[in-house]
């Protein structure tokens, strides 16, 4: 291999490490406003293509605003949420093509409503597909499988202090 097919190569193996790492910022990104309930900074990180699967496919939806106006109703201020996604397997498939596997941890608290006192724990596989756009990565489908998921009343001993929710 002459030094300048090594340059080449070293550039685009640099270039996929960079790909890799800018779709694990992407997904954090996506799980930080999903729990803080920024939806608009959480629709940016949304392909206009989006297609989502989440629930075992139970919830679908196919442009950035159906998917947050429905996590906007379903996720409300009384809701506390920690989504932890972690152990990506990120495929670069070509340039502008990814895709990506994701274990889920999530918890939610209610504090209030209907649901008051509930947590629910669970865990997943997220899939997604990713999609680069003018050297912008975006998520194209998204969706999750449940490994498990649990419900529970809080012990009435046990009390959320802090909430950023709480205004």
């Amino acid at each position: 291999m002459t030094l300048e097919e090594r340059i080449i190569a070293l550039e685009k193996e640099i270039q996929n490490i960079n790909d890799i790492e800018a779709i694990k910022e992407l997904k954090g990104k996506y799980f930080r406003c999903l729990d803080s309930k920024h939806w608009d900074e959480l629709e940016s990180t949304l392909s206009p293509n989006i297609v989502t699967s989440y629930s075992d496919g139970k919830l679908v939806f196919k442009s950035p605003k159906e998917v947050t106006d429905y996590l906007r109703s379903a996720m409300p201020p009384e809701e506390i949420s920690m989504h932890t996604g972690h152990t990506p397997e990120i495929t670069l498939e070509s340039e502008n093509i990814a895709s990506g596997r994701w274990y889920l941890e999530d918890k939610l608290i209610f504090t209030d409503g209907k649901y008051k006192g509930i947590e629910v724990n669970g865990g997943a596989f997220y899939t997604d597909k990713y999609e680069k756009v003018d050297g912008q990565w975006y998520i194209l489908e998204t969706g999750y499988v449940r490994i498990y998921e649990e419900n529970f009343r809080r012990d009435e001993k046990r009390r959320i202090l802090t909430n950023m929710h709480d205004k």
